[in-house]
């Protein structure tokens, strides 16, 4: 099987990354209209958090976006008592709406 470019990237960034319950993973995705990220513990398989813009009817610009889901994912570790988590960027580079969610849910209080 032939992987493109973006799927080789993927795979090599997910290689080392491991998401535990008390260190859960932070999987950040990034289409051209929405920004979604997620809580997740790896050693059970489950989802303990997610937060999305694509809730918001409001028109606002895609970093203010990316803010708002950082500090709503942040809150809900918070409430799941979750400090620290691994960051999962996938394809993307830490740049642009990606840094500034990471950014956002650093400043709420989360250890990334």
């Amino acid at each position: 099987m032939i992987l493109s470019r973006k799927e080789k990237r993927i795979k090599r960034v997910r290689a080392k990354i491991f998401g535990t319950g008390e260190r859960p993973r932070l999987a950040v995705y990034r289409s051209n209209r929405a920004i979604s990220a997620q809580l997740i513990d790896d050693t059970k398989g489950v989802t303990l958090g997610l937060a999305s813009s694509l809730s918001d009817t409001a028109k606002i610009k895609p970093m203010e976006k990316a803010q708002k889901v950082g500090e709503t994912i942040a809150s809900i570790a918070n409430e799941k008592k979750i400090t620290a988590v691994v960051f999962d960027r996938r394809d993307r580079k830490f740049h642009g709406q990606v840094k500034a969610l990471a950014e956002a849910a650093r400043n709420k209080g989360l250890k990334i």
